[in-house]
């Protein structure tokens, strides 16, 4: 090679790597020491670090936790400097089991990181770890947590834990503190579920850190987690039975579905029967005491996805004939990792400090009236009779009003954050759009194209660059055929 080429090659290598040392701000600014970590279910290393704070601010001086944060570096040596954030749901998910949805924005990656952090309480950010909350196999048996929320109650206070201080509020003040100590200027926002709760809440404190918002299975401030959730439930369950009456294949197949729910109650009685079930882990046949109480927190996940929505009719003809076999073996607490995930104490210091105090005399009993589930829900109101109460500001559950890009997911199915929730944050957002999936339920980002959708908004900070097939895909699904019977063909 001539030198006058190979010098003009060396130099192009050295402004290359200026180049992508100058692009990379955020690294130079980054006071938290990362190493390589693996997430659930990833295949690729992350680069992980922990933050240390204090448990209450107001003392720092007191207790300190830490708070992990994983770091899905972009495809390239330099990165944009305004990472997307995945804010977990629950409350009680940890983010860093949402490391399978992250790498599937693979488009998003090309140019920007990725970041998870596992909210205070959950996964490896100092989780509220007790024994009466552990997982165990039978947890799907026991509908009264309020027992095991005094017991854990008294097992983190001898820990010296404050469960009061791991609230919404709280993790706000983490997620800055993260922010500062990775040395992004800003960033953009995914928040599912719960999560859309956090992402409102920092654009609300922290506007001029925020590029844009995606938020999927919106939750509005005011929606009160534990008492709204039992009545959208029942209504998306109603529309399950109402869908069969309007098939003909499962109408003829299933006459009358809520009077099957109805004929099980009746048959099980007020305190259940002793029922054979086999264990979907293992095939061991166990005898159990079944409810109608149990049955009703079974039905409740399945109604979260259209996959599972379609059989229940079916499964609760088999029901009523004294097969729970499929019931309880579509449940997830029992055939996934759903346990593993969510930590039940960090949803109860976030529901009991922020929910619950927000419901008005009498309003519990007016709202649940009638609802088979009134039962449930009273439960696990009841816990926060006994567990430690946060605060939260005095605006908290005022509508969130902002000028910033928003994208917005709904699954028409969905039954703990319907499309109307979405169309009412949706006023306050004046640079926003909405996305309703009618075929969909509980979070749409992870279906189909939606990651391009994702990626194409992010990069532009505007809706012009969205994919409208995609959008189409979406906006134009319908829900799948309920399905009518285990052997015949489907409609």
């Amino acid at each position: 090679m001539p030198r006058s080429r190979l010098a003009a090659l060396c130099l192009a290598l050295v402004a290359s790597v200026l180049a992508a040392g100058c692009g990379n701000d955020a690294a130079g600014r980054r006071s938290l020491s990362l190493a390589p970590c693996r997430l659930p279910n990833v295949a690729m290393a992350a680069q992980c670090g922990e933050l240390e704070v204090a448990e209450d601010r107001a003392r720092p001086e007191g207790r300190r936790i830490r708070i992990f944060a994983a770091v899905l570096p972009a495809n390239t040596v330099s990165p944009k400097q305004d990472p997307l954030l995945l804010l977990a749901g629950g409350p009680g998910q940890a983010a860093s089991f949402l490391g399978p949805f992250a790498m599937r924005l693979t488009e998003l990656r090309r140019t920007r990181d990725v970041v998870l952090i596992d909210q205070r309480g959950t996964g490896r950010s100092s989780p509220l770890s007790c024994d009466a909350f552990a997982p165990r196999d039978d947890d799907v048996f026991e509908t009264d947590p309020l027992p095991r929320g005094r017991d854990c109650v008294a097992q983190l206070r001898a820990q010296g834990v404050d469960p009061a201080q791991y609230t919404t509020t709280a993790w706000i003040a983490d997620v800055e503190a993260v922010r500062v100590a990775l040395g992004y200027a800003r960033w953009n926002l995914w928040g599912g579920s719960y999560g859309t709760r956090v992402a409102q809440e920092y654009l609300r404190r922290h506007p001029e850190r925020v590029r844009t918002v995606i938020l999927d299975g919106v939750a509005p401030p005011e929606m009160v987690i534990t008492l709204d959730v039992w009545r959208t439930r029942a209504a998306a369950l109603t529309a399950i039975f109402d869908a069969c009456a309007n098939s003909a294949a499962c109408r003829t197949a299933h006459p009358d579905v809520a009077a099957t729910l109805d004929g099980i109650e009746q048959a099980l009685g007020p305190t259940g029967r002793e029922i054979d079930l086999m264990d979907p882990s293992t095939g061991a046949i166990e005898r159990r005491r079944v409810t109608f109480d149990i049955v009703l927190a079974v039905l409740q996940p399945l109604t979260y996805a259209p996959e599972t929505a379609s059989l229940l009719p079916q499964m609760l003809v088999q029901a009523a004939h004294g097969d729970f076999g499929a019931l309880f073996a579509a449940n997830p607490m029992l055939s996934g990792n759903l346990a593993e995930q969510m930590n039940a104490a960090l949803h109860f210091s976030v529901t009991c400090a922020e929910d619950v105090p927000r419901i008005k005399a009498g309003s519990d009993a007016r709202m649940l009236a009638g609802l088979p589930t009134r039962r449930l829900a009273l439960q696990s109101i009841a816990v926060c009779g006994v567990w430690p109460r946060g605060r939260m500001p005095g605006d908290f559950a005022d509508a969130v009003h902002s000028d910033k890009p928003a994208l917005l997911f709904s699954g028409g199915m969905d039954p703990v954050t319907p499309p109307a929730y979405g169309a009412q944050v949706l006023q306050g957002l004046t640079n926003g759009r909405h996305i309703v999936a009618p075929g969909y339920g509980h979070i749409v980002s992870v279906h189909a194209c939606a990651p391009r959708l994702i990626a194409a908004f992010v990069d532009a900070a505007g809706f012009d660059k969205l994919p409208p097939t995609c959008v189409a895909h979406f906006e134009n699904s319908v829900p799948p055929p309920l399905w009518p019977n285990r052997l015949g063909p489907q409609p």
